[in-house]
């Protein structure tokens, strides 16, 4: 099994910017490729960025060139690094391992991103 810790949520006004962590403990050797995904209230979650264990990553449209995703393996720690932020970023924001040969999900609690004056 795989734990996730999620941090860095927050406010932040509009063309700010925050980076969330994802910190991976447990059975790490297994992973396939780290995750961010977001939820705004009525919507449902969407993949936001993505990075493969062999580096190869994938940002949804809406984030292109705002959003960078990277991971540290040394630490078992993903982050995004969020800027540009705008109100429709707004969302509850998790981290998502996918795993073994079964492409199992684990997912993190949460952490709350609010863009907002």
């Amino acid at each position: 099994q795989v734990q996730l810790l999620e941090s860095g949520g927050g406010l932040v006004q509009p063309g700010g910017s925050l980076r969330l962590s994802c910190d991976a403990s447990g059975d790490i050797f297994n992973i396939n490729a780290m995750a961010w995904y977001r939820q705004a209230p009525e919507k449902r979650r969407e993949l936001v960025a993505e990075i493969r264990s062999g580096g190869s990553t994938y940002y949804a449209d809406s984030v292109k060139g705002r959003f960078t995703i990277s991971r540290d393996n040394a630490k078992n720690t993903v982050y995004l690094q969020m800027n540009s932020l705008k109100p429709e970023d707004t969302a509850v924001y998790y981290c998502n391992v996918e795993w073994g040969p079964g492409l199992r999900d684990y997912w993190g609690q949460g952490t709350q991103v609010t863009v907002s004056s």
